[in-house]
């Protein structure tokens, strides 16, 4: 039997449908106890979230995308939150960069094999923001980014301290012997 598809609507092609696999995703959506009407005919929006302890970068995204999802209900849409790969230059070794076309692969299809009509990135950092952008573009449905701003500098005796540039500075001075260990690892402790 053929689906019922809402003009406009990609997830009428899930939710739709008057046969086994309208049964079926209807009936999953509804056992996590979301009922029919909010979900049938209502733009399925996905929420596309790289939060993860791991990075830095995006640890407040898990807050935002409770923002995201408050705004999308007031629109009349449906919000279906779903993570991806998170790139983190911090912790991950050799470098995030060897990722970032995976990461790209992972938003790519996880959009496209969803009833999704729209989705909202929650991106930061250098490596998660053109690889979630490069999965979203290869997908035709419309996309919206939210960046989750900079890493902000802390202060490290009075003075602005920042990851990207006063790391460097620090370790060369700790081996040149112009700072202490003690003073090495206090400034740690001031870093965004």
């Amino acid at each position: 039997m053929a689906a019922k598809k809402k003009p406009g609507l990609r997830s009428a092609e899930w939710f739709g449908r008057d046969d086994i696999y309208g049964f079926i995703y209807r009936s999953w959506t509804k056992n996590r106890g979301v009922p029919q009407d909010q979900f049938e005919g209502r733009p399925v929006i996905g929420i596309c979230n790289t939060w993860s302890e791991l990075t830095p970068c995006n640890t407040h995204f898990r807050v935002l995308a409770e923002h995201v999802k408050h705004g999308v209900l007031e629109a009349g849409g449906f919000p279906l939150e779903f993570p991806v790969t998170s790139l983190g230059e911090t912790l991950m070794r050799p470098t995030a960069m060897l990722y970032r076309n995976l990461a790209s692969m992972d938003v790519e299809e996880t959009m496209r094999a969803n009833p999704l009509d729209g989705v909202v990135l929650l991106m930061g950092c250098d490596k998660t923001t053109p690889s979630l952008i490069m999965g979203a573009a290869s997908v035709d449905l419309p996309t919206i980014g939210v960046s989750g701003g900079p890493m902000l500098s802390g202060k490290y005796r009075g003075q602005d301290i920042g990851s990207g540039t006063n790391v460097w500075s620090m370790s060369e001075d700790l081996r040149a012997g112009k700072i202490t260990l003690e003073e090495f690892h206090e400034a740690e402790s001031c870093m965004h």
